[in-house]
């Protein structure tokens, strides 16, 4: 994004419920974006109950200075709740990308977004062991789809974000970049 011409901006909700790691994922998306050299802003909502209530981080990415810090009409969303999906959804760029955990999303507008569906709790836990690099799935395969960010940064952040965590959050990335390969145009779900 930083080599091209004229100006770009990228808004991201990644939306759900406490629990599921939206804000770290929106806090390694941010920090990807910002060792890339953008502009980034980063902000956070989530319920009263720290998990099981609805949750959200939005990044807005560009390479010219930001004016107002929360994603109003986006480009891409992450929606890991029906909750999220139909809040949400409406504010979704025509053209924009939304991607979905079928396990908890059942239901969703067709319409001329990008949907990309997929049970990624279910993924993470028969690939990883674990439904928690749930966020760092959806994160990733955001960041196939769109290249938001470069790959590179990508793995850089990761890595310095809890870096306990990194080997299990690595294997995540690189799951999710595999899944969204073999997503291709075949499979996606586009009117």
């Amino acid at each position: 994004m930083s080599n091209h011409k004229g100006t770009i901006k990228k808004q991201v909700r990644l939306s759900g419920s406490g629990g599921q790691g939206l804000l770290t994922a929106g806090l390694i998306l941010s920090e990807a974006a910002t060792l890339q050299g953008l502009n980034v802003t980063q902000t956070q909502s989530y319920g009263a109950a720290s998990r099981g209530g609805s949750s959200r981080s939005d990044v807005v990415i560009s390479n010219e200075p930001i004016f107002f810090p929360e994603a109003t009409h986006f480009d891409s969303l992450i929606a890991l709740t029906q909750e999220s999906c139909d809040k949400f959804f409406p504010n979704l760029r025509d053209g924009g990308v939304l991607i979905i955990d079928t396990i908890f999303v059942k239901n969703y507008t067709i319409t001329d977004q990008k949907i990309y569906a997929l049970p990624f709790t279910q993924i993470a836990i028969e690939k990883l062991g674990s439904s928690l690099p749930t966020n760092i799935m959806a994160l990733s395969f955001l960041v196939r789809v769109t290249n938001i960010v470069t790959e590179k940064y990508l793995k850089e952040a990761i890595k310095a974000f809890k870096p306990e965590f990194s080997e299990s959050n690595l294997k995540a990335m690189k799951l999710a970049f595999k899944l969204a390969d073999e997503y291709g145009e075949s499979n996606q779900e586009k009117v």
